[in-house]
């Protein structure tokens, strides 16, 4: 079931987007529930674990660049659509990873296409994912949850949010099987998810995680592609 949150402080727009979204959702067929929230802090004190938060920028209280950061920094990873009556929260959305920036008035035909995109990245993280063999069993590991990857001699540790986990393999292969994933290979020894990517330089790349990973000399042009590139993927301004 699809789980969609719209959290906006002006209860005439909460409701006009809610309802709008129902009816999108409703006419795909597929289940989902929406919740509406006036306040950030109602948002982030809710159990339910969301796939789409829809959030207005300008709210009293707890903003809704407060409540997405804090969101963010509970390690939620799903995705994040901003609206407001401004475009000029844009660039600040990037900082959060927002999937979308949405200028009010929202037009349906617009959030038709948001929608629309939403479930199909949705769909494709949860299917993403890798099998390890380690000693004499096998072991999925989604690629969303993965921070990177790191060989020493013929070994490669895959660090994620379960724990670091050791298999035989060649990093070359590794990085072929990735093509396409969102993954950047700015070392020899290290195979990034530009996810996790906070900030960097001509030397290092600072994962949210706090680890630092070495970036070779000759690959930091090609890095900054596609840093720009998972960036106006993940998201823009519509």
């Amino acid at each position: 079931m699809l789980s969609v949150a719209v959290c906006d402080d002006e209860m005439l727009d909460c409701c006009n987007l809610a309802k709008d979204i129902r009816e999108i959702l409703g006419e795909a067929g597929a289940p989902f529930i929406v919740r509406q929230f006036s306040s950030g802090r109602d948002l982030i004190n809710a159990i339910e674990n969301f796939d789409i938060i829809f959030l207005d920028i300008m709210m009293c209280g707890m903003d809704g660049m407060e409540t997405a950061q804090f969101l963010r920094d509970k390690s939620f990873d799903k995705i994040l659509v901003f609206i407001s009556a401004s475009r000029d929260y844009v660039f600040q959305a990037y900082d959060v990873e927002a999937f979308q920036y949405l200028v009010k008035p929202v037009s349906y035909s617009k959030l038709q296409r948001v929608l629309h995109k939403a479930a199909k990245k949705l769909e494709s993280q949860s299917q993403d994912f890798i099998i390890i063999r380690q000693d004499r069993t096998k072991k999925k590991l989604l690629l969303r949850e993965l921070y990177y990857f790191e060989i020493r001699g013929r070994i490669i540790s895959a660090h994620s949010a379960e724990g670091v986990f050791d298999y035989y393999e060649q990093m070359g292969t590794l990085e072929e099987e990735l093509l396409g994933k969102d993954f950047f290979r700015c070392h020899k020894s290290f195979l990034i998810n530009l996810k996790y990517v906070d900030s960097y330089n001509r030397q290092e790349i600072f994962l949210d995680t706090g680890e630092r990973i070495p970036i070779a000399k000759r690959r930091y042009e090609a890095f900054c592609q596609e840093i720009l590139q998972y960036m106006k993927k993940s998201g823009g301004c519509i």
